[in-house]
């Protein structure tokens, strides 16, 4: 099918939304899926942020959804589960993203997480204690942060164990806190690693856990858990920075993995919690999200979360993949990692991108649904074509290589949101600064 022709059939087949609050199409398209992954093709949008809190809120309020997991780190989303339950000592929702403290912050700390925080808890209000619905992260990046929560855990419930915990953790000495350093000296042979230790203390965590469990039950099930968690952080941060150092695909495989792991778990848990399946939310970049098995990534030997969660979950309709595109706007991102973010216009979409097959069928927002698509749209939207994302780190200048990448739609995702001009997201304290106009991409260098 011809492009004009795909964009001619997409504006026939869409579903348009009037408004960032118009998601009723987009809850009912996901149906009674219990694993839903909710996509954004770059972390600094700030539409992206407003229309998954407003699926993950009528999920929560229509369908009795459980739990919503991010891209986050394990503690600092703790932090902010623990304001949102009702517990803790921040008073408001911006303390309470205060472990937020690493590049990239504006991911977490700014003006939609906080608005999305604060209606969580006014929700969870209304709840039994056993009832409300947790915030949880799914990263692996907290060493440091993870091995402290580890032994504060531990001092409180066997301070004998939390001695253990000290001497194994200390094998890292002052290299906790840069974990790239560690990762590097390890793999280059500068220094034993600490695999050994970290594994020994997951185990421990978790043959002690049994018999807790079955004593105490319970609010204390949940600490443990949490406590078990931070260990496994410990465990896969220990193995990625030492993979990162042996080619891009070992350590991207090693954080979603992870990623997977930590979502089944947190099912588990919850299903033992409350005698039912889970029902679980997931925001992550679409690159987590859309299944890699679509993408140019798996002839590379890549997996990732959403191609783990279909293979996880596999009853049919379980799990339910939702992409977000843009065309162009504003987005908030750095030129390099450890820099300020700024908000940067980003280029209009390529001629011969997916993003621009939608932009030009009309459309300002919409949903376009995938899985049940009609058969001759699917087959067109399964042909690979190219995909734009844009993380943390935006470079127009080199946006063809840099950003964009093959990918079947179809197959990648069951539906995608489609937001033709999109703005940048405003992080906390601070306004991102504007960077000056970028130069055009010139094809094919893309220099």
């Amino acid at each position: 099918m011809k492009p004009a022709d795909l964009s001619a059939a997409i504006g026939r087949h869409a579903v348009p939304l009037d408004d960032l609050g118009d998601v009723d199409a987009i809850v009912e398209a996901i149906g009674d899926s219990r694993i839903v992954l909710l996509g954004e093709s770059t972390h600094g949008t700030r539409e992206f942020y407003r229309v998954r809190a407003e699926v993950t809120r009528r999920l929560i309020e229509r369908k009795g959804f459980d739990a919503v997991a991010a891209e986050a780190d394990w503690p600092a989303a703790l932090r902010a589960s623990r304001y949102a339950q009702g517990a803790g000592s921040d008073g408001t929702a911006e303390q309470a993203l205060g472990d937020f403290e690493r590049f990239p912050r504006w991911m977490w700390r700014n003006t939609e997480v906080v608005r999305w925080l604060e209606g969580l808890r006014a929700h969870n209000a209304s709840r039994q204690a056993d009832e409300r619905v947790g915030f949880f992260g799914l990263d692996l990046y907290s060493l440091r942060e993870s091995m402290d929560a580890v032994v504060r855990y531990l001092d409180r419930e066997d301070p004998e164990a939390a001695r253990r915990a000290r001497a194994r953790y200390a094998c890292f000495d002052d290299l906790a806190d840069d974990p790239q350093a560690y990762g590097h000296a390890v793999s280059f042979g500068m220094r034993p690693g600490c695999e050994r230790g970290v594994l020994l203390q997951l185990a421990e965590l978790c043959r002690a856990g049994a018999g807790k469990l079955r004593r105490d039950g319970g609010a204390a099930s949940d600490e443990l858990f949490y406590a078990q968690q931070n260990a496994r952080v410990v465990h896969n941060a220990e193995v990625y920075y030492r993979t990162m150092f042996g080619g891009r695909t070992d350590s991207w495989n090693v954080r979603d993995r992870h990623m997977g792991e930590t979502l089944q778990l947190l099912a588990d848990h919850i299903e033992r919690r409350r005698g039912r399946p889970a029902r679980i939310v997931v925001w992550a970049h679409n690159s987590h999200v859309g299944d890699a098995r679509a993408t140019d990534s798996a002839r590379h030997g890549q997996l990732n979360l959403g191609q783990l969660a279909r293979e996880g979950f596999t009853a049919p309709g379980e799990t339910f993949l939702l992409g977000f595109t843009t065309h162009t706007g504003t987005v908030t991102a750095a030129h390099d990692w450890d820099e300020p973010s700024q908000t940067k216009r980003v280029l209009p979409s390529r001629p011969d991108s997916i993003e621009r097959v939608l932009h030009d069928s009309g459309g300002e927002r919409f949903l376009l649904g995938l899985r049940n698509a009609a058969p001759e749209l699917r087959r067109a939207l399964a042909e690979e074509r190219l995909e734009r994302a844009i993380g943390v780190i935006y470079r127009p200048d080199t946006e063809r290589w840099s950003h964009y990448f093959d990918a079947s739609l179809a197959r990648q995702f069951d539906a995608v949101v489609h937001i033709d001009t999109t703005e940048a997201l405003r992080p906390l304290g601070v306004v991102a600064a504007p960077a000056p106009p970028e130069a055009p991409e010139t094809f094919p260098s893309g220099l």
